[in-house]
Order: structure tokens, then C-alpha cells, then sequence
């Protein structure tokens, strides 16, 4: 799926991929609604929203047996998923130092 040097817009493809996953399962949406506090008649609107596409990577990654489902089903290398998280807006690495 994602390798080293591709676009943003490679990125949010597999987030996008990944929230359909997500949607399609009957156990994973309800956790996800009920961590993120969307309404499914919402997801839409939420997802134009900065930073929803990085959260919903976040959701996966955060669970590693759904991540290694959603790879496996998507041919996805869990670290590519990983690299478009850091892709997507909010998605590097680096914390602003407290002054």
C-alpha cells in the first residue's frame, strides 16, 4: 500500500480504507463511536473535520489485533499503516516542549 516517499493523499486512501473497515464491523464501530463520541449518522460530517483521518488510524493502531486483521484483509504492512498515520494532519512524532 504505502511506501516511503508517497503522498499525503496515499495516506488518507488507507484511512479512508481503514474507517470502512472499521464501519463494516459489527464490534469495532460501536468502540469507535463510543471512544471518539460520533454519532454514525455524523461519521461523514466528521470526517472532513482536521485530524479525524489520523484518529482513525490511531483507533487501529491502538489495537493490534485489529490492525493485523485490517492489514492482512487490505495486504497492507502494519508499518505502512503506521507511516500514513504520521502523513496525516496532527501525525508527527513530535510534541511541543513545554517553556
Amino acid at each position: 500500500m504505502l511506501r516511503a516517499g508517497h503522498s499525503s493523499e496515499e495516506a488518507e486512501t488507507i484511512a479512508i480504507s481503514a474507517l470502512g473497515f472499521i464501519a463494516g464491523d459489527a464490534e469495532l464501530l460501536p468502540r469507535f463511536l463510543a471512544i471518539t463520541g460520533i454519532e454514525a449518522s455524523s461519521i461523514r460530517e466528521a470526517a472532513r473535520e482536521p485530524g479525524f483521518l489520523a484518529g482513525v488510524l490511531d483507533f487501529l493502531l491502538a489495537h493490534e489485533p485489529s490492525l493485523m486483521r485490517f492489514a492482512t484483509e487490505t495486504g497492507a504492512e502494519p508499518a505502512s499503516i503506521a507511516e500514513a498515520r504520521r502523513m496525516l494532519a496532527n501525525g508527527n512524532d513530535r510534541f511541543e516542549a513545554s517553556t
